[in-house]
């Protein structure tokens, strides 16, 4: 367990444009692009890490997560439902609507397991409490696995596809619980991984090395956490933002942390202090990331 301290390393960021809600990001080694969402601000992004180019595609909605489909389709995670998305055109059909008779909710984290299912997690547009539900798609079915949750966060899978972990950012704990590899579904009750008790801020957005590690973006903390699958908060590393919401591995060879960050509800002189909020940074430090598998439609 950490000390309570947090290490520094080097940052950059890599693109100026702040996000109000910046959030879902996620690499395709395939074309060698990260793709991340400004919820509020209705806006995908797409950056070449190669080439160091971003381009910013508005959106009709507010969407929050992104699969690879194929080279040429994606499958978006919007308020009201999941997306195809042309890569090339932008153009966007509707595939499967979720919750979109419920003006209340909309999209928050998602993330697809080895099996090419999606887990992804509503809530409730002002973060009521227990509105959202955590959700398993694969090929045309959607069952809910988890209701009443508040803030859903943290959803990544351990290397071998036998473990979830997820949280519900309110109640400041991350779980885990035993799913069949074969299809990404629960196999168990949930248990708690770790209990950050009376610490500002939550568990936000994380992602699972190729060691089984689970870096977590700590919102409100200023920093990334890495945990054990035992249940250790190994490290924290500090990033130059107050909120940061989500990490994704990019690069080649997945050694780079790419981490996006959020100015929602900062007043003015927050935000004075906080310059760099919204801003989508990478930081400078060896990891040893793993592939985000393709969605099964």
């Amino acid at each position: 367990m950490t000390d309570g301290t947090a290490d520094t390393v080097g940052t950059r960021i890599v693109y100026e444009e702040a996000c109000r809600l910046g959030e879902g990001c996620t690499y395709d080694p395939a074309s060698d692009t990260a793709w991340w969402f400004d919820i509020k601000g209705k806006a995908l992004f797409e950056h070449n890490v190669r080439l160091g180019q971003t381009r910013k595609h508005p959106l009709p909605f507010m969407a929050s997560a992104l699969a690879i489909v194929t080279d040429d389709t994606q499958l978006v995670f919007a308020e009201d439902g999941l997306y195809l998305r042309d890569a090339t055109s932008g153009n966007l059909s509707l595939h499967l609507a979720v919750e979109a008779d419920d003006a209340v909710t909309r999209s928050n984290d998602a993330r697809v397991h080895q099996s090419g299912a999606f887990w992804l997690g509503t809530m409730g547009r002002k973060g009521e409490a227990g509105a959202g539900a955590i959700y398993w798609y694969r090929g045309g079915e959607l069952r809910r696995l988890y209701a009443n949750v508040s803030i859903p966060n943290a959803i990544c899978f351990s290397p071998d596809g036998g473990t979830a972990y997820f949280t519900d950012t309110k109640t400041n704990r991350i779980n885990r619980v035993a799913i069949d590899p074969a299809t990404g579904l629960p196999t168990g009750d949930p248990s708690v991984l770790y209990d950050l008790g009376e610490e500002t801020g939550g568990p936000d957005g994380a992602v699972c090395d190729a060691d089984g590690l689970i870096w977590n973006a700590h919102w409100g903390g200023g920093r990334i956490d890495v945990y054990s699958p035992s249940g250790e908060r190994l490290r924290s590393i500090a990033v130059p933002v107050k909120q940061p919401s989500c990490p994704a591995f990019i690069g080649p060879a997945l050694d780079r942390l790419l981490v996006t960050s959020a100015y929602d509800d900062m007043d003015d002189a927050t935000r004075a202090n906080d310059p760099d909020a919204g801003k989508t940074l990478v930081l400078d430090l060896p990891v040893k990331g793993r592939i985000e598998p393709r969605i099964r439609l």
